[in-house]
């Protein structure tokens, strides 16, 4: 989906003022961060995600036709393609598929605590599901890992410092968004996904969904946020690929009848090779 990006801006400006929200306050309300909203606004997001817009929509407590009137829209559902194997849209995960392991930010924590990685480990374990569903907030981590560890916690600052762009996903993701729709289906900490976009860490696509589990209330591998997933790819659950590191995630999306391939983390040139094989579009 394209649209007037300038004039798009102009139109969430004026609902946000309209509702008596400064940018803050709606960024807060969101889960957006200041710097997205504030590009938006500018008109300098080139195509922002139709799954961003609507979360705006949402907070303003209006429909997204509402918002959005008066801003040209032309739809690309033309321009794209069906693989040979019949795939319309493409999930991929986040965490070990778009992005390299976290595992440095439990050795850097360790260093600087003294604490051992497995103690640090063991803790963020008990809560990471919690957070990830929306449960427990990342400050109840960040206090339960400083109360043990006896420094101050920011996860997010120790996360994002620790994790780089997979290789060679920027330009498969460039490539396949120009034939498929393409998503993220993630099981992720409130507001990291567009914390990570904003840093650049993520591929600079438009991304056509993103299924964030802190967002939807569920994880995977639960079949609740494929439902969802689903449901907001708008296609049936024989034309989505699922491209996951996870084993007992890509199981339960087969279970849902979605197709799936493996992501070797270990071997991002094979893996990205296979994928872009898979996804040759039909004659």
């Amino acid at each position: 989906m394209a649209m007037d990006e300038k004039r798009l801006g102009a139109v969430v400006q004026e609902a946000r003022r309209r509702h008596g929200y400064t940018q803050q306050t709606l960024c807060q309300k969101s889960g957006l961060s200041y710097s997205t909203l504030a590009k938006i606004e500018r008109g300098a997001i080139k195509s922002p995600s139709i799954f961003t817009i609507q979360q705006i929509a949402n907070t303003l407590g209006i429909s997204l036709d509402e918002l959005m009137v008066g801003v040209p829209i032309a739809s690309k559902a033309s321009d794209k393609k069906v693989s040979q194997s019949g795939i319309r849209f493409v999930y991929f995960d986040m965490n070990g598929c778009l992005v390299r392991s976290a595992s440095n930010a439990f050795a850097k924590l360790a260093e600087e605590s003294g604490a051992s990685p497995d103690t640090i480990e063991t803790i963020f374990w008990q809560y990471n599901d919690a957070v990830n569903r929306g449960e427990k907030s990342a400050d109840e981590l960040n206090t339960a890992l400083a109360e043990r560890l006896g420094i101050m916690v920011d996860w997010y600052t120790y996360y994002l410092d620790s994790i780089e762009p997979m290789p060679g996903m920027a330009e498969l993701l460039s490539w396949v968004s120009k034939n498929y729709r393409v998503g993220i289906l993630t099981n992720t900490m409130p507001n990291l996904v567009h914390l990570m976009i904003d840093k650049g860490l993520l591929p600079q696509i438009s991304y056509d969904v993103i299924i964030d589990s802190s967002e939807v209330h569920a994880i995977k591998p639960e079949s609740r946020i494929y439902e969802i997933a689903a449901e907001r790819a708008g296609v049936t659950p024989q034309e989505i690929l699922l491209v996951d590191d996870d084993r007992p995630n890509l199981v339960a999306a087969g279970q849902m009848g979605w197709r799936t391939m493996k992501f070797q983390a270990y071997q991002p040139e094979e893996a990205i090779v296979a994928i872009s094989t898979a996804l040759q579009p039909a004659a």
